[in-house]
């Protein structure tokens, strides 16, 4: 039987014809970028005097300039009009572009080109906002992240294509110019073609009053993203990436030449493993996070940058006294460190950002979205440039290209904490995900049960200290938890329960305000539209057996009448967190990786809800596996 994926989205109109679009996008950008380049170094293309290496430096901030100035203003194209319409009128404006570059071509105009390359970038900021506000649109909440995941995919396997498609064309002589004339517009047709099957994506302010002074929209867009303090330390979080990857990505060709001495081909295989990395890492997001926007992935690629990035320095080692051809370079033992760190990054680095990318698209304002992607545009060219700066500065300072990239590793750690410190949603997350992802294997039944929107009360069986960690590592919206105010105090655990907003909750007899207090706060939870889990046996089992539901549940439901969703664990008794042989984290582990069930049943209005018929749901629905 198949299993549903995100690899499915690419048989659906809702989502292929856009994935198309934006990957041609990204292959013709590096297509004519690269064989632009290869002809101001290798071919003497010159404009202005510049010399080659200004040339190219001058090519690359040209390319860039767009960003600063239209991001703005495709964010509010994008939110006024419908987005499959605009993301025809850019591709229409990349033929013209085409056009006018395969003049440039033919007569090696390095003006004509260069402006080409700065509409180009015009292109690419004007289409950026649109391809990821558009994905809300078309897809589901569960499909976001794979959706984006292959968005992130397509478009670094399409860079990497673009960028060795456009060396070897332009290399092809005396026909380069020619059919580089002719591949930039047929890629750019295809394009066109491609847009126009994207479905209809209506405008979500069909009435906004577009703010033509770029510098001050720029100014509102940024000023309102940062009154959300999740999405803007997302947005940072991207546009860091964005700095990583731009120091080691511009360093790689001096690196694979004079400090590794390899040639061009080496250097495009460094690129390529990056790249793939990437797009393999992006890919495994919706894998490692179960369909859901995970956030405990976040720091998880964080980790994994630096650990690898900090190898990479070790791995380097001294300057190569020899010269390597690909195969030559391959062939030794002691470059496979080399490219495992490279292509670990690059994994890492997709399991970093792809999570971030839902996340900003889920927690904006669906009217605002587009924007918010067009702020992310203008601070990842920031800090892009930023990064070419501090790059320089440094090298000029006689650090070496071995030791800015260990800077740019360690500066990850203190970056990755600074973020981690502000919103702890990260952390607690990623504690959540390695608990539940190292100890047990989850198989999960009946999670469509559980709204997707508005309050609900979940009740279930409790079994170990781990119950509530399996809960909120299985539920896609964020859950609040009523405890035992001796478990809530639990270190690590109690970080985790602080930050997922937990409520502590002690017996009438033992201390009736907080009581009083834990019900007052879940009727503010559930007024609010969220969701309460609740153990309605009111302690671990000690037996492996079910509990007397206590009425606690009742008095819930009287003051707030919402739907309730049973829920049964199976599997963890006897497991290192339960009573079983013996006080809880007492004793040997039984093992690790278990496998255990979790098992949602039908929501159950509030009218038809009490302890007694709850506590025989879930019964009923965790059975004999205890």
């Amino acid at each position: 039987m198949h299993q549903t994926n995100q690899f499915d989205l690419l048989k659906s109109r809702r989502f292929l014809p856009l994935f198309i679009t934006q990957s041609l996008g990204a292959f013709n950008d590096n297509l004519f970028k690269n064989a632009l380049l290869v002809m101001i170094t290798f071919h003497g293309l010159s404009a202005a005097g510049l010399s080659a290496n200004a040339l190219v430096n001058a090519a690359a901030g040209i390319f860039i300039l767009p960003f600063f100035l239209f991001s703005s203003f495709a964010g509010q194209l994008a939110e006024k009009y419908d987005k499959a319409r605009v993301a025809q009128w850019v591709k229409l404006l990349e033929i013209v572009i085409m056009l006018a570059a395969g003049i440039g071509f033919w007569q090696k105009d390095a003006v004509i080109l260069m402006s080409c390359l700065f509409m180009m970038g015009v292109h690419s900021a004007l289409f950026g906002p649109l391809k990821y506000s558009i994905l809300p649109q078309y897809l589901k909440d569960q499909e976001l992240l794979g959706g984006n995941g292959l968005i992130e995919m397509g478009t670094f396997v399409a860079i990497l294509l673009g960028q060795i498609a456009g060396t070897i064309i332009i290399q092809h002589q005396p026909h380069g110019e020619s059919l580089i004339i002719w591949a930039c517009l047929a890629v750019a047709i295809l394009g066109w073609i491609s847009s126009r099957s994207m479905p209809a994506a209506p405008a979500p302010v069909k009435d906004l009053k577009i703010n033509w002074n770029v510098f001050s929209e720029t100014w509102q867009i940024i000023k309102h993203v940062k009154e959300n303090k999740t999405v803007f330390n997302s947005l940072l979080g991207i546009s860091w990436f964005w700095f990583f990857g731009a120091v080691y990505l511009t360093q790689l060709p001096s690196l694979s030449k004079n400090i590794l001495g390899g040639d061009a081909s080496v250097y495009t295989l460094l690129v390529a493993l990056f790249s793939i990395g990437v797009g393999l890492g992006s890919v495994l997001c919706e894998k490692l996070s179960g369909r859901k926007v995970e956030l405990g992935l976040v720091p998880f690629g964080s980790l994994g940058l630096s650990f690898f990035g900090i190898d990479l320095f070790f791995a380097i080692g001294q300057p190569a006294s020899a010269h390597y051809s690909l195969s030559e370079f391959i062939s030794l033992a002691s470059h496979w460190r080399i490219m495992a760190d490279i292509g670990f990054m690059g994994v890492f680095g997709g399991l970093f950002i792809v999570p971030l990318y839902a996340l900003v698209q889920i927690r904006t304002e669906k009217e605002f979205t587009s924007r918010a992607i067009a702020a992310n545009n203008i601070l990842n060219s920031l800090f892009m440039v930023i990064a070419a700066g501090i790059s320089i500065t440094l090298l000029n300072s006689g650090i070496s290209i071995r030791g800015l990239l260990l800077i740019v590793a360690l500066m990850n750690i203190g970056v990755s904490i600074y973020i981690y410190t502000l919103i702890p949603e990260f952390m607690m997350r990623f504690l959540v995900w390695i608990m539940t992802h190292t100890l047990y294997r989850v198989r999960h039944q009946g999670l469509d049960n559980i709204p997707e929107t508005g309050p609900c009360v979940l009740v279930c069986n409790h079994v170990s200290f781990m119950d509530a960690m399996i809960i909120a590592g299985a539920i896609r919206r964020p859950v609040r938890f009523v405890m035992d105010h001796r478990i809530f105090k639990i270190p690590v655990l109690n970080f985790i329960f602080r930050t997922a907003g937990a409520i502590p909750i002690a017996p009438m007899r033992e201390d009736p305000n907080m009581k009083e207090q834990a019900f007052n706060k879940v009727a503010e939870y559930l007024n609010d539209g969220e969701i309460i889990c609740i153990f309605p046996e009111g302690k671990i089992t000690h037996t492996g057996e079910i509990n007397t539901f206590k009425p606690g549940i009742d008095e819930i439901i009287k003051r707030t009448p919402v739907p309730v969703v049973p829920i049964a664990l199976q599997g963890l008794w006897g497991s290192f967190f339960s009573r079983k042989d013996g006080a809880a984290m007492m004793k040997m582990p039984r093992s690790i990786w278990a496998k255990i069930g979790f098992t949602v049943g039908e929501p159950i209005p509030a009218k038809l809800a009490s302890r007694q018929s709850l506590e025989k749901q879930v019964r009923a629905l965790r059975a004999d596996w205890k």
